[in-house]
């Protein structure tokens, strides 16, 4: 729940309370009728205008709870796409939002022109509504179609870009982890150049990018900034930014960047590791950054010891850093090269 509230912050709304309803099956409003009836008198006492749930409402939970609150509802999957589509600045992400967008506003278009339908009654009930619903599926199906087409387009030119690579034998290094754990923080300390917006916010860095870089020894390599992941992200983005996350499908070595400071470290740890999974990455070669050691001082500071000593880990794939100060970035960089020789040969 703080992390939906991180989100809906960063999107630009005012958190006014929040709910909280322990249930094993959602009923067709989403919520029991007890915790519904809760936030309908809630509406009277905070004013709040908008209410924007944790998981993803199906269309008519979507429909159901707007008719019985008479605001606007959102769920998690909506929230995500709209944080995202304030952040994408390069028009292949503004291209992946935007399918996204459209592929989970379709399903939803029939409650739009409710107010229409009833304008039909009887026998011939195919009224205006219906035909402006149908109108807007062949519009939105047609833009889909334009989109993919037009994605399809950028991975062609990806690919030939990441054959180049390889005909010139230039590794890949690519930052991965969850939101808000430093990656851009860290891709601009190791380039030195501010090129990568940093901001203390979920999403800050949308749009993949690459710089080369040159390690200690003088050895070129190309470092990969990109989206960070989060829980419970919708499919429909993974599949519209399949583009950017076939970067990481060419990467020599994958940098998981950590932020050890949070106390649900290991959770959105896991939340990385299962993503890379669905794209058939875990057997990539990689390095766990444990990012943010300059928050642990004093009495914090033996919570850092204490949990690395409950860490099965191999010190030669695991490098405690902090992106912000430049602490253990010298010893980051020689096992980044450390690890490509061993698996480049």
């Amino acid at each position: 729940m703080d992390e939906l509230g991180q989100l809906a912050e960063s999107a630009g709304a005012v958190i006014t309370d929040r709910v909280i309803q322990r249930g094993r099956h959602p009923t067709s409003y989403y919520l029991g009728r007890g915790k519904l009836d809760e936030l309908r008198q809630a509406i009277n006492s905070s004013g709040y205008t908008v209410a924007i749930f944790d998981d993803e409402l199906s269309p008519i939970q979507q429909r159901n709870l707007e008719a019985a609150l008479e605001i606007k509802v959102i769920d998690r999957s909506a929230l995500i796409l709209d944080t995202f589509a304030q952040r994408a600045r390069t028009s292949e992400g503004q291209l992946q939002v935007e399918l996204a967008q459209h592929q989970y506003l379709l399903p939803r278009l029939a409650g739009q022109w409710t107010h229409l339908e009833r304008l039909g009654g009887g026998i011939g009930t195919r009224g205006p509504g219906e035909t402006q619903l149908e109108t807007d599926r062949r519009i939105i199906r047609r833009r889909i179609r334009h989109l993919q087409g037009q994605l399809d387009t950028v991975r062609k030119q990806r690919a030939l870009q990441r054959q180049r690579h390889v005909r010139n034998q230039v590794p890949i290094v690519s930052l991965v982890g969850y939101t808000n754990a430093g990656k851009s923080t860290l891709f601009n300390r190791i380039l030195k150049d501010g090129v990568v917006l940093a901001e203390d916010r979920v999403f800050s860095t949308l749009d993949p990018i690459t710089r080369a870089v040159f390690l200690p020894s003088g050895f070129r390599v190309l470092l990969t900034d990109s989206v960070g992941f989060i829980q419970k992200l919708p499919p429909i983005l993974v599949a519209a930014f399949r583009a950017t996350l076939e970067e990481l499908d060419q990467a020599s070595l994958l940098l998981h960047v950590v932020d050890i400071s949070h106390r649900n470290a290991s959770e959105q740890s896991q939340v990385v590791e299962d993503t890379l999974k669905n794209l058939n990455l875990s057997s990539r070669p990689r390095i766990l950054v444990l990012n943010k050691a300059d928050l642990f001082t004093g009495d914090s500071a033996g919570e850092l010891d204490s949990f690395l000593d409950n860490l099965s880990i191999d010190k030669t794939k695991t490098a405690i850093i902090s992106a912000n100060t430049g602490f253990g970035i010298h010893d980051l960089l020689g096992k980044i090269e450390y690890q490509l020789q061993n698996s480049l040969g």
